[in-house]
């Protein structure tokens, strides 16, 4: 069997390059910004463990979306594969929830830049909290219109300016971790216990400190995968290459910031350290007295998270299409502009959503664990799709076919719904529960073969809402920790080997396409 690419008006124009720095310029956005301080608040020094487990499984789930993307190079194909592989109500779910998830990143990106460009325009924040102001979220939405304009103008203008952001992203944080490494105090690392919080604070820490929010930069690569010269070749590497370096950098950082707090704020331990230092990186050069270094931190500060808006920009219209495509969601955003190769009405419905985000959006840390959590849910279903995908479709050509499969794509979906849990029940209560009121109202629509084919993905979301309110995270703490980790383990592996034999015998053939 053989799934020929199609570009559905879409001009293949992305260079190895272009498509690298659209992965590295997704992951690296705020998260560098105020993770590390959040997470020091959580699990102390033991925090480089966390970045280091989280890296790990998103290099997992990378080795997935190589085989996914290079085998079928398709816009949106975060949610394409879920659909080819398990039907109309798996791709419905994925591109709800990656559209949410998405347009709400791009708001998150652009209040960080406001809040940090607070440190040299007064009158953009309102309060501590981060509420902007009038003038604050004027500057917001106009910092939007121009992102949607670079958009609108096509994906080679779109490229050259992320490969220009991405570029000083970089080396704004190596240069950081650089001179905070000079400064450093070893007795941080030990003075409080290396690991205050525990276990359970190295896990929280991934999720709800905003470790796996600053990872995952993977789906912006796969979006595009229909403009893109020689897929095969370029989203494999483009997907390694983009989360080994943005590894490196974050552990670095994360080591920089532990070993430069002054001693003295540490009197207590690290708990409450991220509200003593309210712009981490930028407090710390100016303690140091490194005021050339603060204001690249602020200048760097504004630059980041507007580049990673920019790629979620470009990407989620391309997701909004691929829903379209599969029959859920309206055709009209289907449609791309012969010019322009963009998908018109899909960006303005981005643009929208991701205005209508800031209204009431009150700071960078409000929304992390919400849309960490959604974006790791579209993350887990790319190892059953592949799975279900290697059996109904044998023959389909695999440029990159994944060595050691059927241990890293059952581990991969462990891993993912593990940090799906730990964001812990006051989220997942309401995220997993609407999540599963949607998708059982679209199967009884779609009838039997709907049940058969997506009957595993509402045991698997029923499940981890009974074990987070049953768990130690945020529920009832009837299970305790770490028993409530193995039970998702057993649960994600239960329904792993389920969605694998449940897969659709006709993978290609969907409802929606033409």
């Amino acid at each position: 069997m053989s799934r020929t690419p199609d570009t559905n008006g879409f001009k293949r124009s992305l260079s190895r390059l272009d498509l690298t720095m659209i992965g590295f310029g997704s992951i690296f956005g705020s998260g560098w910004l105020f993770a590390a301080a959040h997470v020091s608040a959580i699990a102390g020094p033991a925090s480089l463990l966390s970045w280091v487990i989280a890296g790990g499984a998103v290099l997992l789930l990378g080795l997935v979306y190589c085989e996914l993307g290079a085998a079928l190079p398709h816009a949106g194909g975060v949610v394409r594969y879920p659909e080819w592989s398990h039907g109309p109500v798996c791709g419905f779910l994925m591109g709800l929830v990656t559209t949410v998830a998405y347009s709400s990143l791009i708001a998150i990106e652009i209040v960080a830049a406001r809040q940090y460009a607070g440190a040299w325009i007064p009158g953009l924040t309102r309060d501590a909290a981060g509420d902007p102001t009038l003038a604050g979220w004027l500057l917001q939405f106009a910092v939007l219109a121009v992102l949607f304009a670079i958009n609108r103008a096509g994906i080679g203008a779109f490229a050259l300016v992320n490969t220009i952001v991405t570029l000083f992203k970089f080396c704004v944080p190596a240069m950081v971790a650089v001179v905070l490494l000079a400064h450093m105090h070893a007795a941080n690392f030990t003075a409080h216990g290396f690991a205050p919080g525990g276990a359970s604070g190295v896990e929280a820490a991934i999720s709800t400190g905003g470790i796996i929010f600053a990872y995952l930069g993977l789906t912006p690569i796969v979006a595009v995968a229909a403009e893109v010269r020689d897929p095969q070749r370029a989203i494999p590497f483009a997907l390694l290459c983009s989360v080994l370096l943005s590894m490196l950098v974050y552990v670095l950082l994360q080591a920089a910031f532990l070993g430069s707090v002054p001693q003295a704020l540490l009197a207590r331990g690290w708990a409450g350290i991220d509200s003593a230092l309210a712009l981490p990186f930028r407090d710390l050069a100016m303690m140091l007295g490194a005021g050339w270094l603060a204001t690249l931190v602020v200048c760097d500060a504004m630059a980041s998270p507007t580049g990673t808006g920019n790629v979620y920009l470009g990407a989620t219209p391309r997701v909004v299409f691929a829903w379209a495509r599969g029959g859920t969601f309206p055709r009209l955003f289907a449609r791309v502009d012969a010019r322009s190769g963009v998908p018109v009405p899909a960006l303005w419905l981005c643009f929208a959503l991701s205005v209508f985000w800031t209204l009431p959006f009150p700071s960078w840390q409000a929304l992390i664990g919400v849309v960490s959590s959604a974006l790791m849910m579209s993350y887990a279903l790319a190892p059953t799709a592949a799975a279900a995908l290697r059996r109904t479709a044998p023959g389909l050509p695999r440029p990159f076919r994944l060595r050691g499969f059927t241990v890293i794509a059952p581990l991969s979906f462990a891993v993912a719904s593990l940090i799906v849990f730990w964001t812990g029940w006051p989220v997942l209560r309401w995220l997993l529960g609407f999540q599963l009121l949607a998708g059982l109202a679209v199967a009884l629509r779609r009838g039997r073969q709907a049940w058969r084919e997506s009957g595993w993905l509402f045991g698997w979301i029923a499940g981890l809402l009974i074990l987070s309110f049953t768990g130690s995270f945020g529920g009832r703490g009837w299970i305790a920790h770490p028993l409530d980790d193995a039970a998702v383990v057993t649960l994600s592996l239960i329904c792993f080997a389920v969605a694998q034999r449940r897969g659709r015998p006709d993978p290609f053939r969907t409802s929606g396409e033409d």
